[in-house]
């Protein structure tokens, strides 16, 4: 088993996997410049917020550029500092994605899919033929050091990623944890050398949140209109407690509680994907020859039987690199996700029960990885990396490390392996080379209008009751979506997106908790 690590919280939706899939060469024509004038200035930074942005085509922005293209989208690259507190010194540059507005223009509304780590450019299409979509420009962005952002944090080569993910990371044995450490150790000096320790520590949420002001500014909006997802909650949240002021309306979609422990939020992620395999066990029952038995009580045992001899040698694949059991388990959790991938799961469970093969489930990992068809690796995982770092202290007390793997099999049954000893290695953050720039805490937010909170009772990656938690702590209101998917805005839930757009249009806040 994997040492316990928060996943990667995105967001996950048709969107994403269409953009992928549609990303193929297209020609690029150049959109018109529309230049607002910037608003709401921080003294000191009057160049970033007053710059030109020259807005032109996405066709050389990433993956989905020219998917974008053929949508109408214009891009851009916005510059920021480095280090706020040294506006004078090293300029790096976002990559920015517009949707421009089809009718009665209200103004920006920015979003951001989650992570951290992932590519914010496509997220210009969230609201693509919707309401939304005609009263706002929508826009996206590649976060400092992701994607298309320049430079873009980058740890291992392509070739390096492949063979970290075919290496047993689970051993607890003496050691196994000495080899783990030794190469969590390697990855992070890898970092500091490849990307300099300045970038580094330069990466984490508290920087971004001012990126977002600049981009507000440039944009021209005296006040941003935000759309958040997973880990883009904690970007709203932040952002909320630095300009509490300069906030419209904002809409926070799978929560991240701001004062939950790490090690606790492990836990309870732990316990959130357990919730999700025993639904997706029970969907999976419905079906002859499901791999996991009719019995959803006995489903963890029968999946473990599927993917514990993988850790003695992986699955043959039509891909030449096999199926590892590390890889096993992350196409498992990327299926979990959202109900829509629960077909491919139960394929590639059924194909590793019955033919002994792992090209779905293979694919399943790359998708969570950022692997494409070509072998080439989005930056995410080391952006992920990157980011997490710095965003909360590590855990560096070994007898805590232990307990909290522990406490991880305990909370996710399905994911134990039985390698449990009580001792587990640390992670990369604990050899992660610059300090920690944020930790948990209890926002303190004055004078912010109402936020729009939305929480799934079923979600495996952000736990509902820290929306509910998110909610009383920035005096918001709350929606419940009843449903076992991570996030839900924009994805064709009527009630949800009925109270979404009545709220970001009209400021209009549902009277209570819809319950959708």
């Amino acid at each position: 088993m994997p040492h316990p690590a928060r996943a990667r919280i995105r967001r996950l939706s048709l969107l994403t996997l269409v953009a992928a899939a549609a990303a193929t060469a297209c020609g690029d024509t150049a959109q018109e410049k529309r230049q607002p004038s910037a608003v709401g200035v921080v003294p000191g930074l009057e160049r970033f917020y007053e710059q030109d942005v020259d807005w032109e085509s996405c066709g050389s922005y990433g993956a989905d550029g020219p998917m974008m293209v053929r949508q109408g989208v214009e891009c851009a690259r916005v510059e920021v500092p480095l280090d706020y507190e040294d506006p004078d010194g090293e300029v790096i540059t976002l990559a920015v994605s517009r949707l421009p507005a089809g009718g009665d223009r209200i103004g920006s509304l920015l979003v951001n899919p989650g992570g951290p780590g992932a590519s914010g450019l496509s997220t210009a299409l969230a609201a693509d033929g919707t309401v939304l979509a005609d009263r706002f420009d929508v826009v996206g962005f590649d976060p400092r050091g992701v994607g298309s952002s320049e430079p873009a944090v980058r740890c291992l080569t392509d070739a390096e990623f492949d063979a970290d993910r075919a290496v047993d990371d689970g051993d607890t044995s003496p050691a196994g944890i000495a080899e783990t450490e030794k190469r969590n150790r390697e990855y992070a000096e890898l970092c500091a050398e490849r990307n300099g320790t300045d970038l580094l520590a330069h990466l984490g949420t508290r920087e971004v949140v001012q990126d977002m002001d600049v981009l507000r500014g440039v944009l021209g909006d005296d006040a941003l209109t935000y759309l958040g997802y997973s880990y883009g909650t904690r970007l709203g949240t932040l952002y909320a407690e630095a300009f509490p002021g300069r906030v419209r309306a904002m809409v926070l979609d799978g929560a991240i509680d701001p004062e939950q422990d790490p090690v606790e939020e492990i836990v309870l992620q732990a316990e959130g994907f357990q919730k999700a395999f025993d639904e997706f066990a029970a969907y999976c029952a419905r079906y002859a020859g499901c791999p996991l038995g009719t019995d959803p009580a006995r489903a963890a045992e029968r999946f473990r039987g599927l993917v514990d001899p993988l850790l003695d040698a992986p699955a043959p694949t039509t891909d030449p690199r096999g199926l590892s059991h590390r890889d096993a388990i992350t196409g498992v959790q990327q299926g979990l996700y959202s109900p829509t991938l629960w077909g491919s799961l139960r394929g590639g469970l059924e194909s590793l029960a019955t033919t002994g093969t792992g090209d779905t489930l293979l694919r399943l990992a790359d998708l969570y990885e950022g692997r494409g068809e070509d072998g080439t690796y989005s930056n995410i995982t080391d952006a992920f990396n990157a980011v997490r770092c710095v965003d909360d202290p590590p855990v560096t007390d070994r007898a805590l490390a232990g307990e909290l793997d522990m406490r991880f099999r305990a909370a996710a049954p399905f994911l134990d392996d039985g390698r449990g000893t009580g001792s587990a290695a640390l992670d990369v953050c604990a050899f992660w080379p610059v300090p920690a720039t944020g930790e948990p805490h209890t926002p303190d937010v004055r004078d912010l209008p109402p936020v729009l909170v939305i929480s799934t009772t079923g979600d495996p990656a952000t736990p509902y009751d820290a929306g509910v938690e998110l909610a009383a702590r920035l005096g918001g209101v709350l929606v419940t979506f009843e449903g076992t998917q991570h996030t839900v805005a924009l994805d064709g839930n009527a009630c949800v997106d009925t109270a979404v757009t009545s709220y970001l249009v009209d400021s209009t806040v549902p009277e209570s908790d819809p319950h959708c």
